[in-house]
């Protein structure tokens, strides 16, 4: 992925005093606009999940359909540029590389050139290849495509044996959805059906495979791009998902869960959010603000903007850095520090508190500043740059990459909830990166944070009511305006109600 040039560097000094000592920290902003999607647009072991009960996890499926340590570091790339996976499409089989999103639901890949991918999937020369004869698009918080509903052969070298149908949208056009830089060519949806389209009736890529495979309703991601700049980096970073179950050997401790609150999204359920040890303190319900979703096809940690201000102010106040640029925090600037000069320790951790599956009681994850102060690039080779990993969302609480790269996240359809816990990869220099602990006491917060979701097919039923109404009301006004010139009150005048309604109508 493409990043801009700077323009210009404006160089100062901050100075702040700790216990009477004085230090200057060097750090140097560049203007310029991040040109970094926020969004790319999304074994079954006995492990106690640290609140309620337990998930049966196996080194492998007892049918022998999938064995979890062949899916091991089966995926490629990092935040900056999305987490993907090879496939073999049709046949014979063209391999691409697809793009692991749990935000969507459509599997779609580029069926036609594009300036920015190296190849794509051939319709033409697949023996297998059914059009269904339906167009399709969907639009994502950046991009969007159009295309071709079909039918296919896949298959996933280093996931599940043996090849399966799937429904395959074949992408014919688009617009800010393929990158500069990127190294995948399509998109796999893991959310729900509700949010296929051109509709639900559209099966999703993992629905299929549960379908046709008999294999747990369960996939898990580890993302391990945590702390390493998407730049820097030659070899893509890479991660694992894992198809019908966890993988015990890529992550510590328990896995904690929280329920899934509605099946469209990953949607979850926010209780608080911490920066250092200083509480928010906001109502629960601004967190949820129209949705809170664990989605890997996000970059940031993406807040709604009441949220956001609040985390801004309360990292000002927590930081040792008390006058910071505010580009830096809108995304619009990077921060600079000589070589070799590390931010993170100026910054505060980041904690998210979860209900968990005992809805009385709640878990907390928290990530490092090395997840949330991401690096970027170098300058000339004497500075290292970073980003704020935070952003304001207009639609929602998104729990992006930014937080996933510290976990190992287990979405665990079957008993509908989400799990957490610490991925072995997210440590740097020796150091864990993420944290979790709990339980907590959920007392002191609503019984019900969320805020109920929005949903397309909702909005499509209150729109026809409401095209309905004013149908009824238009038939009604036209009545009116007609029968006044027919039926008069006892002293001749027109009545006051159609009197009103002519008057409108002039």
């Amino acid at each position: 992925m493409a990043y801009s040039t700077f323009i210009s560097i404006l160089a100062f000094s901050l100075y702040f005093g700790v216990s009477k000592c004085y230090f200057a920290i060097p750090l140097k902003i560049y203007p310029g606009k991040l040109n970094v999607s926020s969004e790319l647009s999304r074994r079954v072991a006995l492990t106690v999940d640290g609140t309620d009960g337990t998930v049966l996890s196996l080194a492998s499926d007892p049918s022998g359909t999938v064995d979890f340590l062949d899916m091991v570091d089966n995926l490629q790339g990092d935040s900056g540029r999305g987490y993907y996976i090879e496939m073999a499409l049709g046949t014979p089989g063209q391999k691409v590389n697809i793009l692991v999103d749990t935000g969507s639901s459509n599997f779609a890949v580029a069926a036609a050139s594009h300036p920015f991918i190296t190849h794509y999937f051939n319709t033409a020369l697949s023996s297998t290849y059914q059009s269904v004869g339906r167009t399709v698009g969907v639009r994502y918080t950046q991009g969007n495509w159009e295309g071709e509903l079909g039918i296919d052969r896949v298959s996933i070298p280093n996931g599940p044996n043996g090849t399966f149908i799937i429904n395959i949208a074949a992408i014919l056009s688009s617009e800010g959805f393929f990158l500069p830089g990127i190294n995948w060519q399509g998109i796999l949806g893991l959310a729900y059906p509700m949010l296929a389209r051109p509709d639900s009736s559209v099966e999703p890529f993992f629905d299929s495979l549960v379908q046709q495979l008999g294999i747990p309703d369960i996939f898990s991601l580890q993302m391990c791009g945590a702390g390493l700049s998407a730049s820097s980096t030659a070899d893509p970073i890479g991660g694992s998902l894992i198809i019908g179950g966890a993988e015990p050997a890529l992550y510590q401790g328990s896995v904690w869960y929280t329920p899934i609150v509605e099946e469209w999204y990953y949607q979850v359920e926010v209780l608080k959010l911490e920066v250092g040890d200083q509480n928010l303190d906001l109502d629960c319900r601004e967190y949820n603000m129209d949705k809170a979703i664990v989605d890997s096809g996000t970059t940031l940690l993406r807040l709604p903007a009441n949220v956001f201000n609040a985390v801004v102010d309360a990292i000002t106040r927590t930081s040792l850095i008390q006058d910071f640029s505010s580009g830096f925090w809108d995304g619009s600037k990077y921060a600079c520090w000589l070589k070799g000069e590390t931010p993170w320790r100026f910054f505060p951790k980041l904690s998210i508190y979860l209900r968990a599956t005992n809805t009385s009681q709640s878990f907390r994850i928290t990530i490092l500043p090395q997840l949330y102060i991401q690096p970027i690039t170098d300058v000339d080779g004497t500075l290292d740059c970073f980003r704020f990993g935070l952003s304001s969302s207009a639609n929602g609480l998104v729990i992006g990459a930014t937080v996933m790269e510290g976990f190992y996240v287990v979405f665990d359809r079957a008993q509908r909830r989400v799990g957490f816990a610490l991925s072995n990869c997210a440590v740097s220099g020796g150091v864990a990166l993420s944290e979790i602990a709990g339980p907590f006491s959920a007392a002191d917060v609503a019984a019900n944070c969320s805020v109920g979701p929005q949903k397309e097919p909702l909005l499509w039923m209150i729109s026809y009511a409401l095209m309905a109404v004013c149908a009824v009301i238009l038939v009604v006004l036209l009545l009116l305006l007609v029968l006044p010139c027919r039926c008069r009150a006892g002293s001749g005048e027109i009545t006051d109600e159609s009197s009103l309604v002519r008057h409108r109508i002039k």
